[in-house]
């Protein structure tokens, strides 16, 4: 669909509703095209990858980790500081 700035003006709220609708909505000023509506592209790709993709991210990233330096306390019980021998706050 081709329409000109001033229709555009007036009948914005439609054109961006055709636009998101994967519909092509072209601008025109003095008759030559100006600039083309369509729908924003997201980078959020969590809906997209599968179970599969995820794990071998995470396995991934914990490859990368450095290993546990000995002597030093894993982070899985870095909040043991704050509890007493019995589990309550120290």
């Amino acid at each position: 669909m081709r329409v000109s700035m001033e229709q555009a003006g007036e009948r914005f709220e439609e054109l961006v509703e055709r636009a998101e609708r994967g519909e092509p909505v072209i601008i025109t000023r003095d008759g030559q095209d100006a600039i083309a509506l369509r729908p924003v592209e997201t980078n959020d790709r969590r809906h997209e990858l599968t179970l599969e993709e995820r794990r071998a991210i995470i396995k991934d990233i914990m490859a990368k980790a450095p290993p546990p330096v000995p002597g030093e306390p894993l982070a899985d019980r870095s909040h043991d500081f704050l509890y007493d021998e019995n589990g309550l706050p120290a």
